[in-house]
């Protein structure tokens, strides 16, 4: 079965450009026309979607969580569920997002992080759902979600190659359309926790599914490397400027990071080749400069039996190649010869 996921009018397959998603999260700080300045931003850095998150705070926290004291820098609120609701867009909000989405040509949809929440994007028909690394063993939120019947895309953070088994053989029976992310749940997370290699893991485990990296470091050149790897999907925490207030700013791409990504990763799908070693024609012209060929060390007489000290290899390239070389030693040349001029099969006999 071909790995293969589609997105709106996006086919993701493993000949495409990598699908790439600017996580907005809460980088809008609660705030509409900030949200709508990252859509554009993210548009015009030429990413195919853009993602926010969507908790339902009461359903989701205990009342101790809720109520728990938040004060510091990046609060928005005197306790957690203060900050969490400050954050926090409803159904004006996400339903004037999703009209501006549509004008500006992007995708737009969210993660769910409860079941409430999964009802309030399905009834907002979001084109994709994402289930982030915390819920990898809510195996009820992810049967759940897997039942709307759109594409999934389930982070792994956190957990261990049977916690995502588990998740793969509890969505698949119920939604074919599943593309696991590896993820290091570390924000940021350091390079050598990103453990890319379990990509190919993925791959081989999962050979009927899409791949991809929800990817939390500090730069942009491990998408690259993901994408080698055989990621075809891509997030990346997106913000207007690093030094915004709130927790995953710092670790965010600005404008010019998630640009550099986009560009890289087409860069690199192009790169890659198709695997058959083979001359282009821009080769050409330089390989003549560079490239040898066989030709008279000095002036040769007719009749003459060519030696390899008669034979010098020189540029340009327009002659017998050297690697001819064992084949015209020992045969006499029909004709004399001017120093550096060629040496062709035409001009040679056999050996005397």
């Amino acid at each position: 079965m071909e790995r293969a996921l589609q997105i709106e009018s996006t086919q993701i397959n493993e000949a495409s450009d990598c699908y790439v998603i600017a996580e907005i999260g809460h980088n809008h700080q609660g705030n509409i026309e900030t949200a709508k300045e990252l859509f554009r931003a993210a548009k015009e850095c030429g990413v195919n979607a853009v993602k926010l998150q969507k908790r339902d705070n009461r359903a989701l926290y205990t009342r101790a969580m809720y109520n728990k004291a938040y004060d510091h820098e990046n609060s928005f609120g005197e306790t957690y569920g203060e900050h969490r609701e400050f954050l926090e867009f409803g159904q004006a909000e996400y339903q004037e997002l999703k009209a501006f989405a549509k004008e500006l040509g992007i995708t737009f949809f969210s993660t769910a992080f409860d079941f409430p929440s999964a009802d309030f994007l399905a009834k907002l028909e979001m084109p994709a759902f994402k289930i982030a690394s915390g819920d990898l063993k809510n195996i009820p939120l992810l049967k759940y979600v897997a039942a709307f019947q759109k594409p999934m895309i389930v982070s792994t953070g956190g957990g261990t190659i049977d916690d995502v088994q588990r998740a793969y053989d509890e969505i698949m029976p119920i939604n074919t359309q599943l593309c696991i992310l590896q993820c290091t749940a570390g924000y940021p997370c350091a390079f050598a926790e990103m453990n890319l290699n379990v990509i190919s893991t993925f791959r081989e485990r999962f050979p009927d599914i899409v791949v991809g990296l929800s990817s939390h470091d500090n730069g942009i050149a491990m998408v690259v490397a993901a994408y080698v790897l055989g990621a075809r999907v891509v997030e990346k925490h997106f913000t207007l400027n690093r030094a915004m207030k709130g927790t995953d700013h710092a670790f965010s791409l600005e404008r010019g990071g998630m640009r550099r990504v986009v560009r890289d990763l087409q860069r690199t799908r192009q790169a890659l080749g198709n695997g058959i070693k083979s001359t282009y024609d821009s080769e050409r012209a330089p390989l003549l400069k560079m490239g040898k060929k066989l030709v008279a060390a000095a002036d040769l007489p007719e009749n003459h039996v060519l030696r390899r000290e008669d034979i010098a290899i020189k540029s340009p390239s327009d002659g017998l190649p050297p690697y001819e070389l064992d084949k015209v030693i020992g045969k006499v040349i029909r004709r004399a010869l001017k120093e550096d001029e060629n040496i062709m099969f035409e001009d040679l006999d056999g050996s005397r």
